[in-house]
């Protein structure tokens, strides 16, 4: 059975809100490559819920800026963000894999400017999701 369009978005809206919790909360710790990752991963849920909410069956990918461009097909509010946000792509892979850096780890290669940097891209996806899923869903959230 396909779930409503409308609470599947919100279904990925509450997950990238989350994710945006739990990097506001390693930032206290400094654990800068986590947060960088984990805006990451907020933005693109929260993309993948704008297209989720307007019908979408199956999303698929995890570039944030291509995310933000398909939404932007659906929605002008999101051209903007579709270049904006893409420095939140380098935070995919990196953050996570000492292969991807040359000669070090990713919890040594982040620090505080990249986590700052990261939370505010990820805060301005996140704004601008949840006011088009509530437009569409019919509630202010």
């Amino acid at each position: 059975m396909k779930p409503e369009a409308g609470a599947e978005g919100l279904r990925w809206l509450r997950q990238a809100e989350r994710d945006l919790d739990d990097a506001e909360y390693n930032l206290a710790g400094d654990r800068h490559s986590l947060v960088c990752f984990l805006c990451q991963q907020a933005a693109e849920k929260a993309l993948k819920a704008v297209l989720y909410a307007q019908g979408a069956e199956q999303v698929l990918g995890h570039s944030v800026a291509e995310l933000a461009g398909a939404c932007a097909e659906v929605d002008r509010a999101f051209e903007p963000l579709a270049r904006k946000a893409a420095p939140l792509d380098q935070y995919y892979v990196p953050t996570r894999y000492p292969n991807s850096l040359p000669g070090g780890i990713p919890a040594e290669a982040f620090d505080a400017s990249d986590a700052e940097r990261a939370l505010a891209l990820c805060r301005e996806v996140l704004k601008t999701a949840r006011a088009r899923i509530g437009e569409a869903s019919g509630r202010d959230r």
